[in-house]
């Protein structure tokens, strides 16, 4: 019997009018300061950036619908996380043997099939376990919010097993040995942190947290040399 991963990035639940973020690198600068960065950025040009990002409601139901169509393992393990490159660790763990993924990306790889050569991270994970054989199938539930199209692996689509599927179309009682959510800090706005905090708890399961660390955000108390060193990261 098959049994899955269950893999879900927090960027599937907001909305953004700034798609400019394109960097595949997780590290502080990216997930903290380049965040700053930008609000400072916005706020000269009379622009508030938060109000650009918007979260949706269905954080508040998603986990009862996922609970009606996925079965879970006794015992399933669940694992916190920044980095979506997790997942491909998870795979390899706990045997799976396919992955369901919600994300505003496919991280199958972007630019072909050469980057399913590069080392695994978050752009291409689910990409290089398709590549190595380590999965048989992918199933990708694309955020509302994204503005990728298929079309755009369409190399990877024609040699693996990739369905682009909606909610309502996964089957029910679908085996999940493990579920891994991503934070993908770089994508998804530290203001959200807190209930990014309250989503996680609403599974009602215990987790583990690996590497995923505390964002403050708090950009009306920035001194004037605080606001220089972001500007110039």
């Amino acid at each position: 019997m098959a049994s899955s991963l269950l893999s879900i990035d927090w960027d599937y639940f907001i909305s953004t009018k700034n798609q400019n973020i394109v960097s595949f690198v997780e590290n502080k600068r990216t997930i903290l300061d380049d965040w700053y960065k930008r609000y400072i950025q916005a706020k000269n040009k009379g622009v508030n950036l938060q109000r650009l990002y918007q979260l949706s409601e269905e954080t508040k139901t998603f986990w009862r619908k996922i609970k009606k169509i996925f079965h879970f393992d006794d015992g399933i393990q669940v694992f916190v996380s920044d980095s979506h490159a997790l997942s491909y660790d998870l795979v390899k763990k706990y045997q799976c043997n396919e992955v369901y993924l919600f994300d505003a990306h496919s991280d199958l790889g972007y630019g072909g099939l050469p980057s399913l050569k590069f080392d695994v991270n978050c752009a291409n994970w689910l990409g290089k376990l398709l590549h190595e054989h380590v999965i048989d199938k992918a199933n990708i539930v694309y955020s509302p919010y994204t503005l990728e199209e298929p079309s755009l692996f369409k190399e990877i689509n024609r040699l693996y097993n990739v369905n682009y599927l909606k909610f309502n179309d996964i089957q029910r009682e679908i085996k999940i040995r493990a579920i891994h959510i991503c934070r993908s800090g770089a994508w998804s706005p530290p203001w959200f942190d807190e209930t990014f905090i309250e989503f996680i708890n609403s599974l009602g399961l215990p987790y583990v947290t690996k590497d995923c660390p505390i964002r403050k955000w708090n950009p009306n108390n920035m001194s004037f040399s605080e606001q220089l060193t972001y500007l110039m990261a």
